[in-house]
């Protein structure tokens, strides 16, 4: 009797054991990337990134409902290459950065499409601003990396438009729809 007693509880495991398939990710910062383009003028684009992006991504095979993303950029960390344009995109005519100092984005849902496609809805905070958004991610990988961690990596590509989130200065000039690239490279904890 006693012996069943001791293993009464390794059933109990096993029905807890999915739960912990769910495998949570850093963004790694220095493998990330968000670089957007936006029309200047109507007749070029003008391209640029964040250079200081952070967040986590839980992804869980078994059940991926459970599975889920936030992303922080610091606006101030806008970069197009010209420090004069940075500093005016920095300033209320744009992204207000000393007021609204982050783009935030946070899932809802997480549904597996097909084995590397994920739709994603969740809220985007910029320029405080909240908006529903629904991306289609694809996942470009996952594995060990040569220091004996894991990683796993996506992308995805889309459009906003800049006054759905206030940001209403110079849309003569500078386009309203900025297309985003992302790409997030995150390691295992």
């Amino acid at each position: 009797m006693t012996r069943l007693v001791r293993l009464a509880p390794l059933p109990l495991l096993a029905l807890a054991l999915p739960a912990l398939a769910a495998d949570t990710y850093r963004v790694d910062p220095e493998h990330a990337s968000v670089v957007f383009k936006v029309k200047h003028l109507g007749v070029s684009y003008t391209w640029g990134r964040f250079n200081d992006v952070a967040g986590t991504f839980v992804l869980d095979e078994q059940e991926p409902t459970r599975s889920r993303i936030e992303v922080v950029i610091k606006t101030a960390s806008v970069d197009t290459g010209n420090a004069r344009r940075d500093r005016h995109l920095r300033n209320a005519d744009f992204f207000d950065a000393e007021q609204f100092p982050e783009i935030r984005f946070v899932s809802k849902q997480m549904t597996r499409r097909e084995s590397n496609l994920w739709e994603v809805t969740g809220d985007l905070t910029l320029h405080g601003v909240t908006r529903p958004l629904t991306v289609q991610v694809t996942k470009v990988g996952a594995g060990r990396d040569p220091w004996g961690g894991q990683r796993a990596g996506g992308e995805l590509t889309f459009t906003i438009k800049r006054s759905d989130f206030g940001m209403r200065g110079m849309l003569d000039a500078v386009g309203d729809e900025v297309t985003l690239f992302v790409s997030l490279e995150g390691i295992k904890q």
